[in-house]
């Protein structure tokens, strides 16, 4: 836990002319797997904020990036733009997307009750969601005495949407070299065997 000043620049300056020549944080270190992470945060009062609890919160900071990137991918389809054309509508479909995302979340929170000891983030989204979408699209269909029933199911195969565990990485993160368009020419030096 350390105190740092932070100095800001010129530009920072002109571009929010309320912001001082010099802001006060907070550095954080903490060891995970053998590396030492460092986390820079605004919340100086230590007291109010143990160092503990800011470095906890931060691992649940990616579950947050995880649910963003599964409304991304999987419910928009990985679709650059959404389908809307007037602010309107946009901001309707955007209340959409947030909507199915948080009902489909709260059926697997169910789903994961129906498991002993799974946690909701335990089962995979994408499958998940899929056979929710799914099997509430085959509601209407059915005799309206079975809807009950056709609900209760999808709990009922929680289990197959179940991760391993935790995934790690397996390889570590490298900066590619990127795929060039042209040949790359040899030199003239070169010795071909």
């Amino acid at each position: 836990d350390q105190w740092v000043k932070l100095t800001t620049t010129p530009q920072a300056r002109k571009k929010w002319p309320q912001l001082p020549d010099t802001l006060e944080a907070r550095l954080l270190t903490k060891t995970v797997k053998g590396k030492s992470v460092a986390i820079l945060t605004s919340l100086i009062d230590p007291m109010r904020y143990p160092s503990e609890d800011i470095v906890d919160l931060y691992a649940h900071r990616w579950e947050i990036e995880l649910g963003y990137r599964e409304i991304k991918q999987h419910l928009l389809e990985s679709r650059f733009t959404l389908r809307s054309q007037l602010p309107e509508l946009v901001i309707q479909e955007l209340w959409g997307v947030l909507l199915a995302y948080n009902l489909i979340r709260y059926k697997m929170l169910l789903m994961a009750k129906s498991l002993p000891s799974v946690h909701p983030n335990q089962l995979s989204f994408r499958d998940a969601a899929s056979y929710i979408i799914f099997k509430l699209t085959q509601l209407p269909s059915q005799i309206p005495g079975n809807v009950p029933r056709g609900v209760l199911d999808i709990e009922r195969n929680a289990r197959q949407f179940k991760l391993d565990g935790k995934r790690e990485r397996a390889y570590p993160r490298v900066l590619k070299m990127s795929k060039n368009k042209f040949p790359v020419r040899p030199k003239k030096n070169a010795v071909h065997s």
